[in-house]
């Protein structure tokens, strides 16, 4: 035996493990990207009856402003795109694109909603109000009237979505106080920073409504 054969032990052969990670996978199965097993089998079936819409357009219907209005739309276009680009009904803007800002703010079934964050194909079936469907030049509803009362507007990007959500906030709360309109009021935003002029615009709207409904059941009595 040379110097060299000695220094070298001699080295058992390999063997092939029995687990591998190749095998685990063939055994348990994949399925697009997902582990399929016994557990997951019922799910994964209840998922592959299940209605799946898109990814092209879809026909959906909207209730706008008291007013169906029948559109094709892909699934993941928001109700605020579906409004402005396909409707033409522009008040409700798309600023941050974040549900941050509150610019693109409507109210659906009563309730102020980020519209840059709602799908259209979610918002069927429900009661959607855009600025255009309760206050018009021609008609103007008492809050965008105080809204000028007040120079509540400076840019006016933000004017529209904070006279819809303050349409919303009067509507479930007719008699609020200024720290009421400070937490009702929160979801938006204004950049040139006219909140005074917004919450003392407020205020007298609130005043406003609450003495034409007066007004209007005293006529009725």
């Amino acid at each position: 035996m040379s110097e060299s054969d000695s220094k070298v032990p001699n080295k058992p052969p390999k063997t092939k493990p029995d687990f591998s990670r190749r095998g685990f996978l063939k055994g348990v199965g994949i399925s697009g990207g997902v582990l399929s097993t016994g557990v997951l089998e019922p799910v994964a079936e209840a998922e592959s009856t299940a209605k799946v819409d898109g990814p092209g357009a879809v026909p959906i219907t909207l209730n706008i402003n008291g007013k169906a209005h029948k559109l094709e739309v892909e699934p993941r276009v928001t109700l605020c795109d579906a409004l402005r680009n396909r409707l033409e009904i522009t008040a409700a803007k798309r600023v941050c694109d974040r549900g941050t800002c509150g610019a693109c703010t409507v109210i659906i079934n009563g309730k102020a909603v980020y519209s840059c964050t709602t799908l259209a194909i979610d918002a069927q079936g429900k009661r959607i109000e855009t600025l255009e469907g309760f206050s018009t030049p021609a008609h103007p509803h008492a809050i965008t009237k105080a809204f000028l009362d007040h120079d509540a507007e400076q840019c006016g990007y933000c004017t529209p979505g904070f006279v819809v959500a303050a349409k919303a906030f009067l509507d479930h709360t007719p008699n609020p106080t200024e720290a009421d309109l400070k937490t009702g009021l929160g979801g938006n935003l204004c950049r040139c920073g006219t909140y005074m002029g917004i919450r003392k615009a407020v205020m007298q709207a609130a005043k406003e409504m609450k003495s034409a409904k007066v007004a209007k059941g005293t006529a009725h009595a």
